[in-house]
């Protein structure tokens, strides 16, 4: 009885890591503190260029 159910988890555990590597992931990118930072400053700067 051990053996199927170690068996039988194993598979389960395979099957259910494939369905997640086919469905998309709803969750975004993360994005370090500092690179949003570096992305602020950069859209800052744009903003001062366009209003020259």
């Amino acid at each position: 009885m051990n053996r199927k159910k170690k068996v039988k988890s194993t598979l389960k555990a395979q099957l259910k890591r494939a369905n997640a590597k086919n469905n998309p992931k709803n969750k975004p990118k993360y994005i370090s503190k500092a690179e949003r930072a570096k992305l602020e400053q950069e859209q800052l700067a744009q903003e001062q260029l366009e209003q020259e």
